[in-house]
């Protein structure tokens, strides 16, 4: 019974936390000041820059070097590599996704590649999260349980300013507090599924979680180069995007490597 409920509330807390960060949309009530949607522009770069390291390709060499040894680089690089042209790959067969209604000022596409590379960053950090309650499970000790929590933990701190760094640059776009909260909160619905996915599939999916975790840094590095940071450069207001990028780095990875 503990420890059902042990499993249940990790893979519930990660995503209650993703929601708690893009609620942080709702602080600012009128429209984001041209200022402050360049810093915030900035500060989501450094946070996908430093998850894209911290989270998910030292985590990703790491597994890659049992099976690759010397060459753990290339399952890394690979999927690098795939995540950022599957990107380029969607702008360039689905141009529907450049139409979609985040709003009417031409950054809709730029908004949804944002939306979707989050997501695809959600999915190994749920699949990590479920292969430990899953591991859990096999050990059957409450030890096992609470490291598994505690992984949970962490990952869910750290995914309280990824949910902020979708609401709040995607505000001026919508120009609404709940369609940009929506769109914040539904970034992190892919970690609870796919936690689930990991629990029960822990034994099979394992091998492929290298090439998963690099595959979401490729596309959240992408779009940290072609989106975040060419308009995160205001002449009205120079040096502040990069700032923004500095201080977005700095607090991604001090969450990253304190909380491990």
């Amino acid at each position: 019974m503990w420890h059902t409920l042990i499993t249940v509330s990790g893979i519930a807390f990660i995503f209650v936390m993703t929601v708690l960060g893009a609620a942080v949309v709702f602080f600012f009530k009128g429209e984001i000041s041209q200022r402050l949607h360049t810093f915030f522009l900035g500060l989501a770069s450094g946070i996908m820059i430093a998850a894209s390291i911290w989270s998910l390709l030292l985590p990703a060499l790491q597994q890659a070097t049992p099976r690759w040894g010397a060459f753990s680089f290339f399952p890394v690089g690979a999927g690098i590599l795939l995540g950022g042209s599957f990107l380029i790959l969607l702008d360039t067969v689905a141009p529907k996704w450049k139409r979609a209604r985040f709003g009417g000022n031409g950054q809709e596409h730029k908004s949804m590649r944002l939306f979707l590379a989050v997501t695809l960053h959600n999915i190994p950090e749920g699949l990590a999260v479920g292969f430990a309650f899953g591991a859990a499970s096999v050990v059957g000790t409450t030890a096992a349980f609470l490291a598994a929590l505690g992984l949970a933990i962490g990952i869910g701190v750290q995914n309280f300013p990824e949910g902020a760094a979708i609401s709040l640059p995607l505000k001026a776009v919508v120009k609404s507090n709940k369609k940009s909260f929506f769109w914040g909160a539904a970034s992190g619905i892919a970690e609870p599924i796919f936690a689930t996915v990991g629990y029960f599939l822990a034994a099979y999916l394992q091998s492929w979680q290298p090439w998963l975790l690099a595959f979401a840094a490729g596309a959240m590095l992408f779009v940290a180069a072609e989106d975040l940071i060419p308009d995160a450069k205001s002449e009205a207001y120079p040096y502040l995007g990069a700032l923004g990028v500095l201080i977005g780095f700095v607090a991604m990875m001090a969450l990253d490597v304190a909380l491990g």
